[in-house]
């Protein structure tokens, strides 16, 4: 794994596969960014539907100490942002993905939800990493739902990709640094 403490600027993106590592690595990073008098905010997409999806959250929760505080946000993810933010604060989203998936069961309008976080990372003081999962590597879905998801996803990696001053990527627990901070 990429040595902890890499600079990012004030925002990363990590992109990966599902298990790949890249929670992992993002958590690392924002806990190398923080010194003593930073918040650790992390900011939760998942919602708990089934058992599994209990067990997921549980081992994520118990990866991080106590100086993470957590937030739920699985539609208003640019509200959450804001009201967050602030100069002494590193946020981690965990993850983009899972909120798509949220926005689309809820009939959202996505695009406008896409636009609000993009405008919100923007105008962030404190400095934020969102994780999510690559999804258009694999074959073509088989259904509708599945290629608007796999579309929607895609527009908004790029969407992400173009705002923040870094993008990881991460497969088999190994990082690639794809955009460089102009300066940290």
């Amino acid at each position: 794994m990429q040595s902890v403490g890499t600079p990012f600027g004030k925002s990363l993106f990590v992109l990966g596969g599902a298990r790949s590592g890249k929670s992992r690595h993002a958590q690392a990073l924002a806990e190398a960014a923080a010194t003593d008098q930073t918040r650790l905010v992390y900011i939760a997409t998942a919602q708990a539907f089934d058992g599994e999806m209990e067990d997921r959250i549980a081992r994520h929760r118990a990866d991080r100490d106590d100086r993470w505080r957590t937030v739920e946000a699985p539609l208003a993810l640019g509200d959450a942002l804001a009201r967050e933010d602030g100069v002494d604060v590193v946020m981690l989203v965990d993850c983009l993905t899972l909120w798509m998936s949220n926005l689309l069961l809820a009939d959202e309008a996505i695009a406008a939800r896409v636009d609000d976080l993009v405008e919100t990372i923007a105008r962030l003081q404190g400095r934020v990493i969102l994780v999510s999962n690559e999804v258009g590597l694999g074959i073509v879905p088989d259904n509708h739902l599945a290629r608007r998801f796999r579309d929607a996803a895609g527009s908004l990696h790029q969407r992400i990709a173009a705002q923040v001053d870094s993008v990881d990527n991460v497969m088999a627990g190994l990082v690639q640094r794809w955009k460089m901070p102009l300066s940290d």
